[in-house]
């Protein structure tokens, strides 16, 4: 994996690794995290995260059906 470098603020930087601490990881992941998330390609990766939230978020519907219509009742 290629190497780069670039420039932070000192402040910035202190954040960014006591941020990293807390979440056990590194500076260097977070920043290739970030970058990977920016600039992927693949448009349907949000798609799949809002089906895992809604997995996750085990809700029911006790069998009410919905009509496109009721989600404009007020």
């Amino acid at each position: 994996m290629p190497n780069i470098t670039i420039s932070i603020d000192e402040k910035l930087l202190k954040f960014g690794r006591e941020y990293a601490e807390k979440h056990h990881t590194s500076v260097n992941a977070l920043i290739r995290n970030l970058l990977e998330q920016t600039v992927k390609t693949d448009s349907t990766q949000w798609l799949d995260e809002c089906f895992a939230l809604m997995d996750r978020a085990n809700a029911r519907s006790r069998g009410k059906r919905w009509k496109r219509e009721d989600l404009y009742d007020v």
